[in-house]
């Protein structure tokens, strides 16, 4: 049985990307009013409620190493496509993710989640004893040299924007979520206290260290990305996935369009980037001309258009263009 609240996350993982990829794009500066508090908060935790629905959808597909490696490597190559357009991709890092889950597919929920607790301690590690900042240039957010071994590798893997050290952590949690009776109320509430406490525990150490040269270290932002930002952002994933299993349980019918909307959150990604900052970029909208009400407002229209874009696709096709190209390709 499909479990439509993981599709429904999907759907709201996606907006809350739009909400962030939408105002970095445009360049307009975050100040106090609602809508910069709003995206505040879901910049770095949308992208990781993604990965984790991924882990999550992998481990109940129950797919064979070899298709997971055909599907790593699609993703790979279009997300290399996508970044000669938009430099944030995280497409060639799922595919990466994929690739690097290999060898746990079989395993157990409790190796899974020590597992990537290992990769978020050895992140940390590497972000305190590496150098972080190679390559970038953090006032224009450029990054040098990606297009060599040596940088696409120490981007990808290290300091990039999904790199994965420590992003693979999501996938695996995810994966080990997917051995639970996820449909089982009793176990959506688990799910959701869990994840509200890892969500509160991920936040005190910042509290305890508020300002300094080490403050960096014990923040939840995803850049860079401590063990407490994946604790944190890992908590809010859960208690996400656990609200939207209740609301697709209860609330069928009214949830229905935001599930159909998730089953074609590939298509709808590139689409927020190709149309959505397309438009914004042909109607000399960037570069900070908008204030943080406009682009939120504007990003919020564009993840209407997109659900009612769904509604009319069903009549055509079950799949969305690219996950039927996916399958077409990589089966």
């Amino acid at each position: 049985m499909r479990l439509t609240g993981l599709d429904i996350a999907r759907f709201l993982a996606f907006c809350g990307m739009v909400l962030v990829n939408f105002r970095i794009a445009a360049e307009v500066a975050a100040g106090q009013d609602l809508a910069s508090i709003l995206t505040n908060g879901l910049e770095g935790r949308a992208a990781a409620l993604f990965v984790v629905l991924a882990g999550v959808g992998l481990g109940l597909s129950r797919a064979s190493a070899a298709l997971v490696s055909k599907r790593a490597m699609f993703l790979i190559a279009l997300g290399l496509l996508n970044l000669t357009i938009f430099e944030a991709d995280i497409l060639h890092y799922y595919g990466t993710y994929f690739l690097c889950v290999l060898p746990f597919l079989g395993w157990t929920a409790p190796r899974l989640w020590g597992v990537a607790a290992g990769v978020a301690a050895l992140a940390f590690a590497a972000l305190i004893f590496g150098n972080y900042d190679a390559g970038w240039n953090w006032d224009t957010l450029e990054y040098s040299q990606f297009w060599t071994v040596e940088g696409y590798l120490r981007h990808t893997f290290y300091n990039g924007w999904h790199p994965v050290l420590p992003w693979l952590s999501f996938l695996l949690i995810g994966l080990g979520l997917s051995r639970l009776d996820l449909a089982a109320p009793p176990v959506q509430r688990r799910l959701s206290l869990w994840g509200a406490a890892m969500f509160v525990l991920g936040l005190l150490p910042a509290q305890l260290v508020p300002s300094g040269e080490l403050a960096p270290l014990f923040g939840t932002a995803p850049i860079p990305p401590t063990p407490f930002y994946i604790l944190s952002a890992s908590g809010s994933a859960m208690v996400v996935i656990a609200l939207c299993l209740c609301l697709g349980q209860s609330a069928p019918r009214l949830t229905n369009p935001l599930a159909l909307a998730g089953r074609q959150s590939l298509t709808l990604y590139l689409a927020h980037i190709l149309l959505g900052m397309g438009i914004l970029e042909g109607l000399g909208l960037l570069g900070g001309v908008l204030n943080p009400m406009q682009i939120f407002l504007y990003s919020l229209v564009f993840c209407l258009l997109c659900l009612l874009y769904v509604l009319m696709w069903q009549r055509v096709s079950t799949r969305g263009p690219l996950e039927a190209l996916m399958r077409r390709i990589a089966g």
